[in-house]
């Protein structure tokens, strides 16, 4: 089987498409939760979940079920951040639901943001691997300082948003803190992800023939 017919296997879905499916949960897990009163009158079998924040946990768990099997069967293969997103949210979801705790999953993104900084900042500096560029080596290419660097800063922004969640959630009501999940998180990450565009200019390579 030659390169070509390999590359053809693993199609690649374009970034407006990606983010569609990165968002799709969310927004499936705000308006469940915006109108899970509504649902639980309608429908007899939510209600027995419990509050809209339970209905609209179910609702995210589904969504995101959802959205990681359309990745596999377009792509062949999920990334490793969408995936160990995935596993958090069914994990503490299923948490939620069974001891009726919505702790868990106003914990969950605070958990995953603790583990990508970690990952990021000890495989920096203990193993003096950036392991950035394992995850956007294909969009970008950096020269050794440069991911260094996108390396550093990335770590350090997810426990940003680890603190921020913690804030939020222990100080905010539900409807809030969903909201602020939902309609705040992104926007933060993409103005983040712009102000690293001085980094990626300045030390980006010229395309080369590669063997």
């Amino acid at each position: 089987m030659t390169d070509e017919t390999q590359k053809k296997k693993h199609r690649e879905l374009s970034q407006l498409t990606k983010l569609a499916l990165e968002m799709g949960p969310l927004v499936v897990f705000f308006l469940a939760n915006s109108y899970g009163d509504q649902l639980a009158a309608r429908f007899p079998a939510l209600a027995a979940l419990g509050g809209k924040i339970f209905i609209g946990t179910a609702f995210f768990m589904v969504a995101m079920a959802v959205s990681l099997t359309l990745t596999w069967a377009w792509e062949h293969r999920i990334a490793i951040m969408p995936l160990i997103t995935g596993i958090f949210v069914f994990v503490f979801g299923t948490l939620t639901l069974y001891l009726q705790d919505e702790t868990f999953i106003k914990m969950k993104p605070t958990l995953v943001n603790l583990l990508f900084g970690s990952a990021l900042l000890i495989g920096l500096f203990v193993f003096k691997r950036p392991l950035m560029k394992l995850l956007f080596d294909g969009p970008f290419r950096l020269d050794d300082e440069g991911w260094r660097k996108l390396t550093f800063r990335w770590g350090l922004f997810f426990f940003f948003l680890a603190a921020v969640n913690e804030v939020v959630w222990r100080n905010f009501s539900d409807d809030f803190w969903v909201n602020f999940k939902v309609w705040a998180t992104m926007p933060m990450t993409i103005v983040f992800m712009m102000f690293q565009y001085p980094l990626l200019a300045k030390h980006g390579l010229e395309d080369e023939d590669q063997d």
